[in-house]
């Protein structure tokens, strides 16, 4: 039996969790999601990383393997850094073992990826960080339309005549938007227009990591968004995809597990005791 803990450090979040692996099958034992607003992530990486131990009655030193991933590299107290995408892939087969792609909407990208069923990424697409397809930005339209984040989606569902955006520049897409609603364009409508644009160049993504079927998990902070996920089922479903998206209750912590998952891995086959963890 060993530990493992994952942290997944993003522009919006820090997510951590930790793992029991008991003759070679994980157990989730602990999550924590914490916004960064205007706080140092790697303390808040810290500080979530005690409460875990300390809820389980476990030291640091009796983990196996702390894994990082996303902008958590420099984390002091972990034993090893995991690229984001194989992390997310990997706890996307965790949550949803059919999975054979993923489409992680983050802060600031969107990415696509084609995956095996151990979670090995076969093929991958994504937008660049200026793009309008990004949690960020829609984030701050949202803060412009004085609509709270848990709102956007059964809001956007709302629209009957969606504004499309057109610009693939976050600048230029936000002046989009206020001259929609100088224009009347209500919430919803511009909400669905943005969702619809998103989930266009989403889709696109997916069909350039040559994936032809089965089922794509959304991941990061956007996948529990249930306005995105519609509009990227319509698109798909619009083009005679054969995929079948879904999100998950957890969806926003793949790259946790992934990271915790592969940890106990490379414990096991470097042969890391957990002593050997920094504390």
């Amino acid at each position: 039996m060993s530990y493992t803990a994952g942290i997944d450090v993003g522009t919006g979040c820090v997510k951590t969790v930790l793992f029991e692996h008991r003759d070679g099958e994980p157990l989730w034992l602990e999550k924590r999601c914490e916004r960064i607003r205007q706080r140092d992530p790697y303390q808040l990486a810290k500080d979530t990383f005690q409460e875990m131990l300390e809820a389980r009655g476990l030291s640091a030193k009796q983990l196996g393997y702390v894994a990082s991933t996303g902008d958590g590299e420099s984390l002091p107290f972990t034993t090893g850094h995991f690229y984001s995408m194989t992390t997310h892939a990997r706890g996307a087969i965790f949550l949803e073992p059919r999975t054979r792609g993923v489409v992680d909407i983050g802060a600031l990208h969107g990415r696509a990826m084609r995956i095996d069923e151990r979670g090995k990424v076969l093929g991958y697409k994504m937008t660049s960080q200026c793009a309008s397809g990004s949690g960020q930005f829609l984030e701050n339209i949202a803060r412009y339309l004085g609509i709270a984040q848990d709102e956007i989606g059964a809001l956007s569902k709302q629209g009957e005549s969606p504004e499309k955006i057109s610009s693939i520049c976050a600048v230029l897409a936000e002046t989009d938007v206020i001259n929609m609603v100088s224009r009347g364009i209500s919430a919803a409508n511009i909400l669905r227009g943005i969702h619809v644009s998103m989930a266009g160049r989403l889709a696109t993504l997916l069909k350039g990591t040559a994936l032809l079927d089965g089922v794509v998990l959304l991941t990061g902070g956007l996948a529990l968004d249930t306005g995105m996920l519609a509009a990227l089922q319509d698109a798909l479903r619009n083009a005679h995809s054969r995929l079948e998206v879904k999100n998950h209750p957890d969806s926003i912590y793949a790259g946790a597990v992934g990271a915790a998952i592969w940890g106990e891995f490379r414990r096991k086959k470097l042969g890391f005791q957990p002593a050997e963890v920094r504390a």
